[in-house]
């Protein structure tokens, strides 16, 4: 619990202002509804959220890695605002402009630069994902019916935000470690070459219609031979067709 606490608010000081806040307004604030929200159910949250009993509930339903979530109920940046209100509204004169100021340096050094995170990238499109997970969904979308296809690793997670039609044979279970989850046509997907003697019998096996692969992953075999036909290059990635999966047009499409 304390570990995945401190992992949570990190090493920033924005913790010690929410704090700070909590106490402020445990202190000053009069207003019962005010206190209610910003002063009571935080720090009852606290308690549960401490509590080892109904830790051991969670860990034992849910699993000890979504613990932390509980503390996104914790209205830090509310009650961080509310304060610096509070107190700019109770200051007068250049007092004012001077707090303001230093509140605002102070927040903002008290953080990290979020851009500067790896895993943020440029959004390509309104849909926040790759460009290329939009172009190929909705290429091999068939009206009336859902479509099976193979995507790549670092593909799973948008897929199956984008699309409720397209399926895969497998998802993201088969990247969270902890599920030790394993499947034959993922493990020949993710090889550093897709040989299609594995690939193709496997990806027939789990009726995939699809098969997507990096265009500079070298192909072992060639696709016609498979009954693979390219079907579409967009990005660094290739769609090929599985013609032995049939794909059926449902009536009045």
């Amino acid at each position: 619990m304390i570990s995945l606490f401190r992992n949570y608010f990190g090493e920033g000081l924005i913790s010690v202002w929410y704090l700070a806040s909590v106490l402020y307004l445990y202190v000053r604030e009069k207003r019962r509804e005010v206190r209610i929200v910003f002063v009571y159910a935080p720090i009852i949250l606290l308690l549960v959220y401490f509590n080892p009993l109904f830790a051991w509930v969670v860990y034992y339903v849910a699993g000890y890695e979504i613990y932390y979530r509980l503390l996104w109920l914790l209205p830090m940046t509310a009650v961080i605002a509310y304060t610096c209100c509070s107190i700019y509204g109770s200051l007068q004169g250049k007092k004012k402009g001077a707090f303001a100021v230093g509140m605002a340096a102070l927040l903002a050094l008290s953080g990290s630069f979020i851009y500067a995170n790896p895993f943020f990238h440029k959004a390509e499109n309104r849909y926040h994902m790759p460009d290329s997970v939009v172009v190929i969904c909705d290429a091999i979308r068939v009206p009336g019916r859902e479509v099976q296809a193979a995507f790549p690793a670092e593909l799973l997670q948008f897929v199956r935000q984008y699309s409720p039609v397209v399926c895969m044979p497998y998802g993201r279970e088969m990247l969270v470690e902890r599920w030790q989850q394993s499947n034959d046509l993922f493990d020949a997907m993710e090889m550093p070459q897709a040989d299609l003697e594995v690939l193709a019998p496997l990806a027939t096996e789990y009726s995939c219609h699809y098969v997507i692969i990096r265009r500079d992953k070298p192909l072992v075999g060639q696709p016609e031979a498979y009954q693979w036909e390219l079907f579409l290059e967009t990005g660094p990635y290739a769609v090929y067709r599985n013609l032995e999966v049939p794909l059926v047009i449902p009536e009045g499409y």
